[in-house]
């Protein structure tokens, strides 16, 4: 049986491709900042933290991957243990900071004289005259959308292996205890305090130390991006075990238990 033919290598593949896309597309989606509570169409929320008043879900849209980007931590860790999810978290941190480097390189490429006309003209065509007038200078917005501060970047990435690794930790610290027993203790459990971690350190680095916020308005940000962490991270919970149920019935009894076994050594 070739390689590529094994379960086991054709599982880490599939887990493997998903992680690593799931945290590209959250840093480059991250520059959106988003009202939670009005993309719900509900008041939104007045917290007080920290000395900071009337703070609402106001989000940065890789929320919505990061948690799926831990859970997949947490599969990825139940199967290949210490060395896979270290193998896969180094791999995509490199494969972001080469795809920002990218990004940055087009942002300083002269455009083209009939760009972006002939690409807007299509939506005049289609009766949508308001969106050359909304759009303005279009070379302008792209660098405007994809050029997020070198801190933000820095932050992310540095939060990002930070979280990673205590997750990893955790979920084995727990493990040894549990054994197979109480999954969605060490999952949810090992992802509920990485995410804590990870939400301070990409908030200190990125606008502590990058912008100059104080410590009272980082923590204050930071307890609001947590609670909606916390909130999905449990909501997901059902998801972990209906993942490990498909992955089981895939791989068969036998692999999984040995694949496992293997894991937690």
């Amino acid at each position: 049986m070739s390689i590529t033919q094994r379960k086991d290598t054709r599982l880490f593949v599939l887990l493997a491709g998903f992680f690593i896309t799931n945290a590209l597309i959250a840093e480059i989606i991250g520059v959106k900042i988003f009202s939670l509570e009005k993309t719900l169409g509900i008041l939104p929320f007045q917290f007080d933290f920290f000395g900071e008043e009337d703070l609402g879900f106001n989000l940065s849209a890789g929320v919505l991957l990061w948690p799926v980007v831990f859970i997949m931590t947490d599969i990825i860790n139940e199967y290949y243990g210490l060395k896979g999810v270290r193998l896969l978290s180094f791999l995509a941190v490199a494969l972001i900071a080469y795809a920002f480097i990218m990004i940055f390189a087009t942002i300083g490429l002269t455009p083209a004289d009939f760009w972006p006309s002939s690409h807007l003209a299509i939506y005049a065509e289609n009766e949508h005259p308001e969106i050359l007038k909304k759009v303005g200078d279009y070379n302008f917005a792209f660098k405007l959308v994809f050029r997020q501060g070198l801190w933000i970047i820095i932050g992310s990435i540095v939060a990002f292996l930070v979280g990673q690794i205590i997750d990893v930790a955790i979920f084995h610290q727990i493990k040894k205890k549990t054994g197979d027993r109480l999954l969605w203790l060490r999952a949810t459990g090992s992802t509920i305090i990485s995410q804590l971690i990870d939400s301070f350190v990409v908030l200190f680095i990125a606008f502590y130390i990058g912008a100059g916020w104080s410590l009272g308005l980082v923590m204050a940000i930071m307890t609001v991006n947590f609670i909606y962490k916390l909130f999905v991270a449990i909501l997901l919970t059902p998801v972990i075990y209906l993942a490990h149920n498909l992955i089981d019935g895939y791989l068969g009894e036998d692999l999984a238990n040995q694949m496992k076994e293997e894991a937690a050594k």
